[in-house]
């Protein structure tokens, strides 16, 4: 973004890469996937580099209100400095806390989910992946909660997948009674609370009862999780966590 404006020129989009898009291993492979799309569409997009910082919600879901308003408005001022108008996360925990919260403290942008942005990019045709590359693939897919309940956004993912398989399995509880992966509201950070069994060895036996080949997520958080308990269930030779934005990667071939 700073060597773009210093050349005079405004993008359309911030891409906001997120934490886990710009540290874990793992999910760098999704920022990749979605970046080699934006890449495909010919959009006018740029990333913050070294001045991305944490959006401050992990802060905020474990309770340290002046750690999450400080990080907040440190980056609407750079927002601001910026000009930026609409910014599309790969995250759902960024997307809502842009959307639903940072308007609380003078920060109003658009923001959009890449589900849904992947989404309007096939149905109005900009977008044309090979519907054939994973045709009959059995594939599940996991409702984020930022997503799904937050945030109302269930028919977008669930399009994009059903336009590349006619194998899309629902889970026993899906959509707006989907069971959360475990690791959101700050529960990444801390050490699991007493109980019978983790909820994500719970999600992922829900997952793996749809005999998928692929379990799709859209979270970074969810991908972790997940991706455990594919591995605690000794399944990872048979069942592949891939990203929504993977698969539509995968399928516009090289």
């Amino acid at each position: 973004m700073a060597d773009l404006t210093a050349k005079g020129e405004k993008p359309e989009y911030l891409f906001w890469v997120g934490c886990a898009g710009a540290f874990d291993d793992r999910y760098k492979k999704v920022t990749r996937a979605f970046a080699r799309i934006l890449n495909h569409l010919g959009c006018s997009y740029a990333v913050l580099g070294k001045e991305e910082s944490c959006t401050g919600d992990p802060a905020r879901r474990a309770g340290n209100e002046m750690l999450f308003q400080m990080q907040a408005l440190q980056l609407i001022e750079l927002f601001h400095s910026y000009e930026i108008g609409k910014i599309i996360t790969i995250c759902p925990h960024c997307y809502n806390v842009f959307k639903n919260e940072y308007p609380d403290l003078g920060g109003h942008f658009e923001v959009i989910s890449y589900v849904d942005f992947l989404d309007k990019a096939i149905r109005v045709g900009q977008l044309k992946p090979d519907f054939e590359k994973f045709s009959g693939v059995r594939i599940t897919y996991h409702d984020p909660c930022y997503l799904g309940r937050a945030n109302g956004i269930y028919e977008s993912p669930r399009s994009i997948l059903n336009s590349l398989t006619g194998k899309l399995l629902e889970m026993k509880r899906n959509s707006q009674l989907a069971l959360c992966c475990g690791a959101g509201g700050g529960q990444m950070f801390k050490e699991a609370e007493k109980g019978d069994k983790e909820i994500f060895i719970e999600r992922t036996g829900e997952a793996l009862a749809t005999e998928p080949d692929i379990i799709a997520t859209a979270c970074p958080f969810c991908m972790i999780m997940i991706t455990d308990g594919i591995k605690y269930k000794n399944r990872e030779d048979e069942v592949k966590n891939y990203d929504i934005a993977e698969l539509i990667a995968l399928s516009l071939g090289n």
